[in-house]
This record gives C-alpha cells, sequence and structure tokens, in this order.
C-alpha cells in the first residue's frame, strides 16, 4: 500500500480532517495533497473526504502538514519573526498608542456592560470611558464567531481565536505604514461583519516576503493608495471606517501580519480554529512584534 493510499485511508469519513492530515502526516514521509486526493478518488467514501477537502483553503492544509512533521507552519516564518525583531517600525497612529490612554476592550464578560462591537451602542460606551484608544486582543477567544460564517468543511469546528490586534478609533482617523513595503491588494470586501475596505501590504525580510493586513477602512483607501505603489514607514496609508463602509462595526482597525498568504489574495482569514492555533500562530504571527505595546496594554488593570 502506497503512503498515498494509506493517508486517504486514514482521512475517510473523518469527522476533524485537520486533526487526521496533521496525525498521518507525521507519522509518513511527506506526500503532495495531489497524490492523496487521487487516492480518495477511489472510493465514494473517499471522494466526499476529498471534496471536503478541496473545500478549504489548500495553503493552510499545507501548513497543517508540516506542523504535524515537526516543520515550521510556512517557510518565512522563523525569517520574518527575525526580521521584524530587527526593525524600528513606525506607529500606527498618532498620537503614539503606546503614549496615551487605552482600554482593553476584552469580550469575555470583562465588561459586563459593553455592547457587542457589532452593535452602534458601542459607540457611545467607548466613547464614555474617555481613552484615545481600545485594544482587541490577539489570540482572545471570541463567542461572536460561533455563526456559519467561521465553519468550514473539514471540520465541526468554528474559528474562534482572533489573528490580529484590533485598535479602536473614531472613524476618520489616519493610519501609517509601520513598515517599508508595496500595495499588494486594496479591497472592498462586501459580506456583512466582513472588512469592509481593506489594505493588505507586501514586505521583504531579507528575501522571504510576509503581509500585513489592515481592516475595516473608510471609502477614501482607493484615493490613498494603489496595488504596486511603495510605502514608507510614516507614510498615510488609509483611515479607520464608520459603520457603513467598514463591515459592519464600530470604528477600529483589525492588524494582522501573514507570513504566507495561503491561497487567499485580497481578504485573509481574521480567526483560526482553537485547535490548531500552533499552526495558525505561525500563518499569523503576533502583531505586537510590529506595535510593541507593553503586554499590560491588553489587559484590565487591577
Amino acid at each position: 500500500m502506497t503512503e498515498a493510499v494509506e493517508i486517504a485511508r486514514g482521512l475517510t469519513a473523518k469527522p476533524d480532517l485537520y486533526a487526521a492530515l496533521r496525525g498521518l502526516a507525521g507519522a509518513l514521509p511527506e506526500v503532495a495533497l495531489p497524490e492523496i486526493y487521487a487516492a480518495l478518488d477511489a472510493s465514494a467514501d473517499g471522494r466526499e473526504t476529498a471534496r471536503r477537502l478541496k473545500a478549504v483553503d489548500q495553503g493552510l492544509l499545507r501548513a497543517v502538514m508540516r506542523r504535524g512533521r515537526g516543520m515550521t507552519a510556512t517557510p518565512a516564518e522563523a525569517d520574518v519573526r527575525a526580521h521584524l525583531l530587527g526593525q524600528l517600525p513606525a506607529p500606527l497612529f498618532l498620537p503614539e498608542i503606546a503614549s496615551s490612554p487605552s482600554l482593553a476592550v476584552l469580550t469575555g464578560g470583562q465588561h459586563p456592560a459593553m455592547p457587542a462591537f457589532s452593535d452602534p451602542a458601542f459607540d457611545a460606551w467607548f466613547a464614555a470611558k474617555g481613552v484615545a484608544y481600545g485594544l482587541g486582543p490577539y489570540g482572545e477567544k471570541r463567542t461572536v464567531y460561533q455563526t456559519d460564517q467561521f465553519a468550514d468543511a473539514a471540520s465541526v469546528e468554528r474559528r474562534t481565536l482572533h489573528l490580529g490586534i484590533d485598535v479602536f478609533a473614531p472613524a476618520m482617523t489616519s493610519v501609517h505604514a509601520p513598515l517599508a513595503g508595496r500595495v499588494f491588494s486594496v479591497t472592498y470586501n462586501a459580506d456583512p461583519l466582513d472588512y469592509g475596505h481593506t489594505l493588505i501590504l507586501e514586505h521583504d525580510a531579507g528575501g522571504a516576503r510576509f503581509f500585513t493586513l489592515y481592516g475595516h477602512l473608510a471609502g477614501t483607501l482607493p484615493s490613498l493608495v494603489s496595488v504596486g505603489d511603495s510605502v514608507q514607514p510614516g507614510q498615510g496609508i488609509a483611515h479607520l471606517g464608520d459603520w457603513h463602509e467598514n463591515g459592519g462595526w464600530a470604528a477600529h482597525i483589525h492588524f494582522q501580519i501573514m507570513t504566507d498568504m495561503l491561497e487567499q489574495s485580497g481578504n485573509f482569514f481574521g480567526v483560526g480554529h482553537e485547535s490548531l492555533w500552533d499552526v495558525w500562530q505561525g500563518i499569523c504571527i503576533d502583531p505586537n512584534l510590529v506595535l510593541r505595546l507593553p503586554a499590560d496594554r491588553f489587559l484590565l488593570p487591577r
């Protein structure tokens, strides 16, 4: 029995294909996804399993297999981490977040009276706090992501862990490029509770590519930057969007780093599976490597 056939048999009809693929990839020498699909196509149950696998991002499946084999989730992950540690990023906002009053806007019940970020009542609640910025942490588990929008065919598990850092501030607040780069995409993601106006920049880490995402922006975005433009640290690149243009959220930015675009283009996953957190942490490394905020800024004062 070939390795691909053995993997196919181990995958067929499994409810959590991510977990099954990770385990099988670790137990067997490297087999590529097309070989696995060819083996699955030999039976009706296998074809259904292949359909489920093909319905999800193939780059994510490759990252799961890499982690199963004891490798980093993406080839660029280590280089990007090392590169960012050697940079002095420009501030994302002025005045700088680190020198301004802020509040951790946590969603796990720490603020019992806080409306959801998708509830227009959030604006008044946040304004009453009297701070310049609200901060939503990387890695926070958010129950708001339990809908079918955050599900996929490979597993019954919803994606619930936040892959970026949110910074809340008034609509039309200017956003500045923290790093030198090139405009990779300028997109309007129109689905409810999506990113709305979205900017992705491409950067170089000594030959390894990585990307930063800026979500929930204003409609001014296309007038400020175009695909292929070079950007410099500190350059104004966008404004925070209001409810009607940012996906239906209180004004904020979702800032995220990707060490690989997987098979995405003008959009990217903003939340990941809890069971795959080690995979997602390699694909979308901690944005605080760029923002450089003290850890206690993401906690409530004691």
